[in-house]
Formats: structure tokens, sequence, C-alpha cells
């Protein structure tokens, strides 16, 4: 086992005195609905895995959504394809999710900001994004239907977010969009490291916290729906490919049973009304679409729970990157 870079010795403290079970109720949850969304395909830190690594990742996590018969669409950055002498295998990565019976989206080619990059920069790389995914599919008689916006970046100003709008229509898109989102991303860096130095103790703290943290983010998600539209919607998770979600899937599909959730299609998710309401947001950063709701009604959110500091401490001194 390596030693502990200086730089994150202080995690250790932190962990020492932190226990993070999952929340749980005795009475009977409601009847939920969730669509699993997958994001960052082949994997979130394809620049710094070999394609073996990615391949591996993809089977382990693949393969406990194929058993649990989840229906899952992953959204793609094709960028993440071009390594030099790698570029066939990590195409059989992305393969093997349609071998697996699942779907294909486009994420743009390089994960680039409507924000920060403007409308036309960000159209040439949804198209560029199209290329090897669109064939994948043909090969199996399907077409790319769906697009998820990079960072959940919409547009800084409604001209800008409805021209991007008509331009995805125009190419045949439903934009996927987001309401349960537990940031796994953050806790995954941190785990990728961890997992690298078979540092058990702080994987096994991760998962815990990130567990917890779910719940509550599923808890106020699902509270803040009902202030804003009076009801719960068909619910749409974001997920990222990581050694994190290979590993533990399993226990996060858990805990959404146990808030009564049960699994549907992206196709189905969207059907819900939810996703017809009103929605002028706009914002220097992307949020989700409960949040759209709540702003667009003049209703801004309040109360959400606070990410844990020590994660992002750990990342920073990682210097992963943060939002």
């Amino acid at each position: 086992m390596k030693l502990l870079p200086k730089s994150l010795v202080f995690c250790i403290g932190a962990l020492c005195s932190l226990t993070l079970p999952v929340a749980s109720s005795a009475a009977a949850p409601p009847d939920r609905q969730v669509a699993i969304t997958i994001d960052d395909l082949p994997a979130g830190a394809a620049n710094s895995m070999s394609a073996a690594t990615i391949s591996e990742l993809t089977v382990k996590l693949l393969g406990t959504l194929r058993d649990q018969k989840i229906p899952v669409v992953g959204f793609v950055n094709e960028k993440k394809l071009y390594k030099l002498g790698e570029v066939d295998e990590r195409i059989k990565a992305l393969r093997m999710w349609l071998d697996y019976g699942f779907e294909l989206g486009n994420h743009t080619f390089s994960h680039m900001s409507l924000n920060q990059a403007g409308l036309k920069p960000w159209e040439d790389d949804v198209v560029q994004g199209e290329s090897v995914t669109r064939l994948l599919l043909a090969e199996r008689n399907m077409k790319l239907r769906y697009f998820r916006h990079p960072f959940l970046d919409t547009g800084r100003d409604l001209q800008t977010r409805r021209e991007a709008e008509a331009f995805l229509v125009g190419r045949g898109y439903r934009i996927a969009p987001v309401t349960l989102d537990a940031w796994d991303w953050m806790y995954a860096g941190v785990y990728e490291d961890a997992k690298k130095r078979d540092d058990t103790a702080l994987q096994q703290q991760l998962v815990s916290s990130y567990l917890s943290y779910s719940d509550e983010m599923f808890a106020y998600s699902e509270r803040l729906a009902k202030q804003t539209i009076a009801y719960e919607p068909k619910q749409i998770l974001l997920l990222h490919a990581n050694q994190l979600e290979a590993d533990h899937i399993g226990e996060l599909l858990d805990l959404m049973r146990k808030r009564g959730y049960r699994f549907i299609t992206l196709e189905d998710a969207l059907s819900d009304q939810a996703y017809s309401l009103p929605d002028t947001f706009v914002g220097e950063e992307g949020t989700g679409w409960i949040d759209h709701w709540a702003i667009t009604l003049g209703k801004p959110p309040q109360g959400s729970p606070v990410f844990p500091k020590w994660v992002i401490e750990c990342s920073k001194a990682l210097k992963l990157p943060q939002p």
C-alpha cells in the first residue's frame, strides 16, 4: 500500500469522526418512478484510464444494471474515444452498452458548456459528437434521439436557450432533463484515487457518505417537487460512468427501492406532464429541472442539503476538476 500524500492527510482525521448511515423510514414509501441516465461515456476519467480499465469498468457497471433489468440511456463524449492505439478498444466499450441492451445519447463531443462556449461553437461540438454514436446505433436500426447538456448548462440568456433548443429539435433530439442529482462525479475522483492506493477505509467512507447524501438529496427533491408543482413527477436521475458506480450502483439502486422507486425508461419519464411545464430558467450555472420550474414560478428553492465539505477538500487536494 502506498503512503498517503501529505495533501490528503487531513482527510483521515475527517473520516475518523464520521458516521453517515443511510436514512430509513418505518412507513411504507409512496409509489415512485425514476429513469436512470449515465453521462460521460465511455468513462468520466477516460483521459487517465487505459482502454482495458474502461472496458473492465463498463462490464461491471452494465452487468449489474442488466441483471437487475434497469433501463438506462448512456450519454457519450466521443472525444474520449480518441487515444492513440486505443480507439478500436474504446469504441468496443461503447458498443458494449448496446450489446447489453441499453441506449446511447449525445453529450457533445468534448463536454462543451453552452454557457461558456457560445451557441455556434457548441452547435459544432454537438454535431461532432454524433459520428461514432450514430453508426453504432444504426448497426441495430436505432436512432440517436436524446441529448444531455454538459454541466446542465442550457444557456445564459433566454434567446440562446431557445435557439439551442430549436437546433436540437432540428437534429431530431429530445433534451434529457435531470431532477435527481447527488454529485456522484465529485465523490468518484476521490474514490478512484483511493482505489488506486488500495485505501479501503477511505473507499468505504466515501461510499457511505455518497449513499447518505443521495438519500438526503432524493428526499429534498421529492419535497421540492411537491412544493413547486404539487406532485412528484417521474424523476430522471443523473449518474456518471465511473469506478464508484461500477462498484456500488447496486447499493444505490437498493436505496432507491427503499424510497419506493420503480425503474422506468427515459421515454416513459418524459411522458410526464411536468416536462412540458413553462421553463424560462437561465443562469451562469446549470441546475436541475425542479429548480427550473421553481425559479420560473418565482419560488427560488431553499434548504438544499449541503454537500460534504471534506469530500470537496479531498478533491481539491488531488487537483481534480471542481464545479
